[in-house]
């Protein structure tokens, strides 16, 4: 009886430790693909745009006219490689961020979703484009940004190629904006996330720097204000 039993544990045994590879290494794409721990700011979950706060006060905007019109016009290519302006865009409100993937500022993400997913409906969107001017915290093809958005954020707002945002190279969208005064800056982009966000109507701009987040409640009421009027 003893002997029996201890062929059918040897057995089992051996047959627990000759299963494929596969089975102990499957869980690991799947665990790849759940959303990283990101960094909160005042939100107690960025991917809940039900837990975005309340707009605050809105800095005053900067009122544009003629200027504004290359940037509606500048041919860009989508991270698939597929032509488009920002003129698709116009009727909108829009929020414009230079991003990068390996920054400090990269769970601002999170945040920028939660927005999307909230005022979207009410004809708003972000547009990220990504950049690797700083501290060349965006070296990834087209292909791998697009995996590392929406891996670990979920991103549904489009995204451009990657763009020079300063220099000599600088996009004509951005030869658009960088003129743009708020938040205590002008001129060139500073660093990764900083945010414009044009009236629907294309005729207001506000600026914010790189780490004012997309949850602070003057972007909350910067967007609102922004927003298509019914």
């Amino acid at each position: 009886m003893h002997k029996l039993l201890l062929v059918a544990i040897a057995t089992s045994s051996l047959a627990a430790c000759s299963k494929p590879a596969p089975e102990t290494t499957s869980a690991a794409p799947e665990a790849a693909k759940q959303p990283k721990v990101v960094e909160h700011g005042t939100t107690a979950d960025m991917f809940d745009p039900s837990k975005l706060p309340a707009p605050g006060t809105a800095p005053t905007p900067v009122t544009v006219t003629k200027e504004l019109d290359p940037m509606w016009t500048a041919p860009i290519k989508t991270l698939k490689g597929e032509p488009t302006t920002l003129a698709a865009y116009k009727g909108k409100a829009l929020m414009l961020v230079n991003v990068a993937s390996k920054c400090g500022n990269t769970p601002q993400y999170a945040t920028l979703e939660a927005l999307q997913k909230k005022y979207a409906a009410k004809g708003f969107t972000v547009i990220g484009f990504p950049s690797n001017q700083f501290g060349g915290q965006e070296p990834g093809s087209a292909e791998e940004i697009a995996t590392f958005c929406a891996v670990n954020y979920g991103i549904s707002f489009p995204i451009m190629e990657k763009i020079d945002v300063n220099g000599d190279q600088r996009h004509e969208i951005y030869k658009a904006l960088t003129p743009i005064k708020g938040d205590g800056r002008e001129g060139d982009i500073k660093w990764n996330f900083e945010k414009f966000v044009v009236s629907a109507d294309g005729t207001k701009i506000t600026r914010f720097a790189p780490s004012t987040k997309p949850d602070d409640p003057a972007v909350i009421a910067a967007v609102e204000a922004a927003l298509p009027k019914a």
